[in-house]
């Protein structure tokens, strides 16, 4: 009688996800090392690798204590790692914003090296948020970081800009203004209502980032700068303008839309 064979088993695969915190702790190891090749390029000692260390650490923090329980994984997702992938070029890039020190040519071409790869990882519609929805992780959460992290870039890209002397403080206003615009919300809550999606708004928000990264070029003549900034600062005001305008009238467009069901149209 012979033995009945044994079916083999199949193959025991183990599925490796990462954890949020995990995502966080990688993200470390680009970090450093664009903030020493920044501190290298711009003649600073390395402890200068704090002011990009500890806002990432704050981040960080911030990140694992917001995330949702419910936040499709794994990890912080695909999205939001590109996004924080982002981060660890952008606060490399903010902290010589606040250092001491006159930055040289050579240094700024480096940080208009680092701001043209942060802006074509966003792109117009941003990468990370194609991601997300390619790969069916969308959220809030992801919406809300990609939004801050793109407000803190034009921050320290319009302080920078202010600190070459090629525009006056009034450049401040490009990074400023959204977050006048929260502060406003705050002492007037109907401010604080949700907006319809407008690609107006992505398109100006890039066109204030390409212009103060082309401001920042050793090779543009301060005037030149001053114009470029003063028109994408009038882009700006419009746009925040329009905003204001629709909260405060309950909704009601400047424009009738041809398509009223078409909140995405214009």
């Amino acid at each position: 009688m012979s033995q009945a064979t044994r079916t083999p088993k199949p193959p025991i695969v183990r599925e490796t996800s990462s954890s949020p915190s995990g995502d966080v702790a990688l993200g470390l190891l680009p970090l450093v090392a664009v903030s020493l090749t920044t501190c290298w390029m711009l003649a600073r000692p390395t402890s200068h690798v704090l002011l990009a260390l500890a806002p990432y650490v704050a981040l960080g923090a911030l990140l694992l204590l917001r995330l949702p329980p419910s936040h499709p994984g794994p990890g912080l997702g695909p999205g939001n790692r590109l996004t924080l992938a982002r981060a660890t070029l952008v606060l490399p890039l903010a902290a010589p914003a606040f250092m001491p020190g006159v930055v040289t040519g050579t240094g700024y071409w480096w940080l208009v090296v680092l701001s043209a790869i942060a802006l074509v990882l966003d792109a117009l519609d941003g990468t990370d948020g194609r991601v997300a929805r390619r790969t069916g992780t969308t959220s809030a959460f992801g919406a809300r970081f990609d939004m801050e992290l793109d407000a803190f870039l034009l921050v320290a890209l319009s302080v920078l800009l202010w600190r070459t002397g090629k525009a006056g403080s009034w450049v401040l206003l490009i990074g400023g203004l959204r977050y006048a615009f929260v502060l406003g919300g705050i002492l007037w809550p109907r401010l604080r209502g949700e907006l319809p999606p407008r690609r107006r708004r992505k398109v100006i928000c890039a066109v204030q980032g390409i212009v103060l990264v082309v401001g920042l070029a050793p090779v543009i003549l301060p005037a030149l700068a001053t114009v470029i900034a003063a028109l994408a600062l009038l882009l700006l005001v419009y746009s925040f303008a329009v905003d204001t305008w629709w909260l405060a009238a309950g909704g009601i467009s400047l424009r009738p839309s041809r398509n009223p069901s078409n909140v995405d149209a214009a």
